[in-house]
């Protein structure tokens, strides 16, 4: 009888053994989490041309001032009117950031006010009268343009040619030779 009672309790604890191991093997009940990066900032960019360095486009974070702006653009030139800029005024996607000249030191003695755009300065037609299409033009239709000259309108070809055509007239700064004058001086002139 005590055989049976052994053979009783060891089939019962089998059962319940087998029992805790089917529990624990489940998966549990619902869905995992999935970890995610954390969100980037969005990235803004500014055009920053006239009296500084490297004029060009620069991409900031959300936040950023027109500081940054200027030191990413490699900060003033000696001829400069950094006063008439607030260099804590945050910059937004889309601006371009016109940093004036020092009174006299552009034609006519005016600087610009912050946050606009250069005006332009009255030129010629070109010989035909129609407007050079940058991405297309030859060299010569290139130098028919005030302030180009035949090393200017080379660097034109090979930026277009090494970077792709111009998306907007005012690409046509980053070319070795074009600043924010000749730019001025051309920008009626020409198109994309």
């Amino acid at each position: 009888m005590k055989q049976a009672g052994y053979v009783v309790v060891g089939v019962l604890a089998g059962l319940l053994l087998a029992g805790v191991l089917l529990v624990v093997s489940q998966s549990p009940a619902g869905t995992p989490v999935e970890l995610q990066a954390p969100p980037t900032p969005r990235a803004i960019e500014v055009h920053v041309v006239g009296a500084v360095l490297r004029p060009g486009v620069y991409a900031f974070a959300e936040g950023s001032r027109v500081q940054d702006a200027i030191t990413a653009a490699g900060g003033f030139t000696s001829d400069a009117d950094s006063n008439a800029l607030n260099l804590a005024a945050k910059v937004e996607d889309g601006q371009q950031l016109v940093v004036p000249l020092l009174e006299g030191s552009a034609p006519g003695g005016q600087p610009t006010a912050s946050f606009r755009v250069l005006p332009s300065v009255v030129t010629t037609a070109t010989p035909s009268g129609d407007l050079v299409n940058i991405n297309t033009a030859t060299a010569e239709e290139l130098v028919s343009l005030p302030g180009i000259g035949a090393t200017t309108a080379q660097n034109i070809i090979e930026y277009r040619t090494e970077h792709g055509p111009f998306v907007h007239i005012e690409d046509l700064m980053n070319v070795a030779g074009i600043g924010p004058a000749t730019f001025d001086n051309i920008r009626d002139l020409i198109t994309v």
